[in-house]
C-alpha cells in the first residue's frame, strides 16, 4: 500500500471539507446580513459574496500540495526507502487539517464581516483584512508543505 498516495488525497480532501464547513458559516452570515438590508429597506451589499466565498480558496491550497505530494509519493514507492510513504500521510493530515481550521476561521470572520458592512456599510477594507489573515495559515501550509517535499 502506498501510504505517501494516500496522504496526498488526504490532504486535498480535508481542505475542501474546511472550505464547505466556512463557506457554509460565511454564506448564513451573508444571508442574514441580506435578510436585515431588505426588512429594512436597505440596499443589500453584493460585496458580501466575497466574505462567503473566500474559504474556496483552501481546496486549491491542497490541490496544489496534492499534486506536488502525488509526484514525490510515486517516485519514494518505487524505492528502497518505504517509511517515506508514512512521512507524506503524516504530511497529508497535519496541512488538510491546517487548511481546513484557516478555512474554518476564515468563515467565522467572513460571517462577521458580512454583519458588519451590511449593518454599517463601512470598512470593508478592515473586515477583509481580517479574513485575509485567516488565509495565510492555509498558504504557509501549503508552501512549507511543498517545502518539506522538495527536501525530503
Amino acid at each position: 500500500m502506498n501510504w505517501g498516495m494516500i496522504g496526498a488525497g488526504v490532504v486535498m480532501g480535508i481542505a475542501a471539507m474546511g472550505s464547505a464547513i466556512g463557506i457554509g458559516i460565511a454564506g448564513q452570515g451573508a444571508i442574514g446580513a441580506w435578510k436585515r438590508c431588505y426588512l429594512n429597506n436597505k440596499p443589500a451589499p453584493f460585496l458580501l459574496v466575497v466574505f462567503a466565498g473566500a474559504p474556496l480558496t483552501q481546496t486549491i491550497y491542497g490541490f496544489l500540495l496534492m499534486n506536488t505530494m502525488l509526484g514525490k509519493a510515486q517516485q519514494f514507492a518505487q524505492s528502497a526507502f518505504s517509511t517515506s510513504g508514512l512521512f507524506f500521510l503524516g504530511l497529508g493530515i497535519a496541512c488538510g487539517l491546517s487548511m481546513c481550521m484557516s478555512a474554518v476561521a476564515q468563515g467565522k470572520a467572513g460571517a462577521a464581516g458580512s454583519d458588519a458592512l451590511a449593518e454599517t456599510g463601512k470598512g470593508f477594507t478592515n473586515y477583509i483584512m481580517v479574513v485575509g489573515l485567516c488565509e495565510t495559515i492555509a498558504l504557509f501550509s501549503m508552501v512549507f508543505g511543498i517545502v518539506a517535499c522538495g527536501s525530503f
